[in-house]
């Protein structure tokens, strides 16, 4: 038992390690006094990198700033969709069923190239200008089906008696959605909407062929800045991100906690 006992603590600091050292390597670095964009030497430290994308002289603010407006203006849309979809599909037997269910999950399984080059010649063809229009749109149909499956999982889960007895006891169809389910499956809709949140802000493929001028995703800001060599502005601004998203993460399990604590 013993020695399974450390092998199995060998093999999770193994993969902790591997999935946390590149975050540290990249705050480490967002510190580095060297200003070279081809060499990673560490010389000091300075937070010449954080003064610098401040004034966003690199443009990544406005970058990022864009990228979080599209994701969410997609993740809104998406978890309308998305959540409507599946409740649709779960309230009603189609004949189809099971082939409109599949293609409704065909984005989430299609290649993002084969993606992207079908909307980059759809958008052409009908004549819609390359831009933010075109990035929600194409963002929003790969986002609906993250929610999609994380609110019909929710929706299988839940006694389908309860819409029921709101109907029986006077409440319409839009109240009985309003009332009953919509507050059993908001943890689901919650949960779908932040993946395809965290989905639409990584996306560089589909974003490169279907931006505009103007419009400049964080993604293909840092890819076109990485052909000129690798600005620490970038390490500096996934740190400040990453660190935000502990922050969240923490509050949330904190008041998780303290929730469970009141109710028990």
């Amino acid at each position: 038992m013993k020695k399974n006992g450390w092998r199995s603590r060998l093999y999770l600091a193994l993969v902790l390690l591997l999935m946390y050292l590149p975050i540290v390597v990249t705050a480490v670095y967002s510190f580095n006094a060297n200003q070279s964009r081809f060499t990673f030497q560490f010389t000091g430290f300075s937070l010449q990198h954080y003064a610098a994308l401040f004034a966003d002289a690199s443009g990544l603010l406005d970058a990022l700033w864009q990228s979080l407006q599209l994701a969410l203006y997609s993740c809104l849309i998406s978890a309308v969709l998305g959540t409507l979809g599946a409740v649709g599909m779960a309230q009603r037997k189609f004949r189809f069923g099971g082939a409109l269910e599949g293609l409704a999950l065909l984005p989430a399984m299609t290649p993002e190239i084969i993606m992207a080059m079908g909307f980059l010649a759809l958008f052409t063809a009908a004549g819609l200008p390359l831009g933010m229009l075109t990035l929600v749109l194409a963002h929003v149909t790969f986002c609906v089906p993250y929610i999609y499956i994380v609110v019909k999982g929710r929706l299988a889960g839940m006694d389908p008696d309860l819409p029921n007895a709101a109907r029986d006891l006077g409440a319409s169809p839009a109240r009985a959605f309003c009332t009953v389910t919509l507050p059993l499956i908001f943890p689901g809709v919650l949960s779908g909407t932040l993946l395809a949140f965290a989905m639409s802000m990584d996306d560089f493929v589909i974003s490169f062929f279907v931006t505009g001028p103007g419009t400049t995703t964080l993604p293909v800001k840092i890819y076109s800045s990485v052909r000129m060599g690798v600005s620490l502005q970038v390490n500096a601004l996934s740190t400040l991100m990453l660190t935000a998203i502990f922050l969240l993460t923490a509050l949330l399990r904190i008041a998780r906690r303290r929730r469970a604590v009141q109710t028990s």
